[in-house]
């Protein structure tokens, strides 16, 4: 994917950062070229935790003239890293949006963590934007380690006022399908049959 990935790139003598997306069948092991998107992805921190690269900075300099700092073979992948899209929806409720001010916000901080976030406490949620109001990234040496650590982010992670998608987004990352790597795009029914319900606190 990455050779095909650059040769495209060079083919049409693209010259700045951009996102090139694939389809994996695990079943063949065949790649199947999806679009390439002439920017940078939502998911962009998860490269930037696995090489150390800001590519924001790297962008920006690209559009000022100046040459890359490296080469292809120089650029390090270390570790796994996951993001996880923190929106303001319900999705016991088919992801009904959530709107309002944000009386808790308090992120979770700790190594291999990293929150990228356009709210604070206090902040407004409103219907005019899209639902996703921040990036959890967790990144750790392998994927199992990345898993649990993002769990425990979302474990950390204390809101109020507003309805958040991350109580289904810990059901997702503690799934064994997900940890078996087995789950996929239109999935869901089987991993939840009947659909996903939240989970209904102790009273005791």
């Amino acid at each position: 994917m990455l050779d095909a990935a650059v040769g495209l790139a060079r083919a049409i003598n693209y010259r700045s950062a951009g996102t090139v997306e694939y389809l994996y069948d695990p079943a063949d092991h065949a790649v199947y070229f999806l679009e390439m998107n002439t920017r940078l992805q939502v998911e962009h921190p998860v490269t930037e935790a696995i090489t150390g690269i800001d590519l924001i900075d790297w962008q920006l300099r690209i559009a000022q003239g100046a040459a890359l700092s490296m080469t292809q073979d120089q650029i390090p992948c270390t570790g796994h890293a996951i993001e996880v899209r923190v929106s303001a929806e319900n999705p016991a409720e088919g992801f009904l949006p959530q709107t309002g001010a944000l009386s808790l916000w308090q992120p979770p901080q700790g190594p291999g963590l990293r929150l990228d976030s356009g709210v604070g406490q206090g902040s407004e949620v409103s219907h005019h934007y899209d639902s996703m109001i921040a990036k959890l990234i967790a990144h750790a040496p392998d994927r199992q380690s990345a898993i649990q650590r993002a769990v425990k982010g979302i474990d950390d992670f204390a809101t109020g006022g507003v309805g958040l998608n991350l109580t289904y987004q810990r059901a997702l990352l503690c799934h064994p399908d997900f940890a078996a790597v087995t789950h996929f795009t239109s999935g869901l029914d089987a991993m939840f049959p009947g659909g996903w319900s939240a989970p209904v606190a102790d009273p005791t």
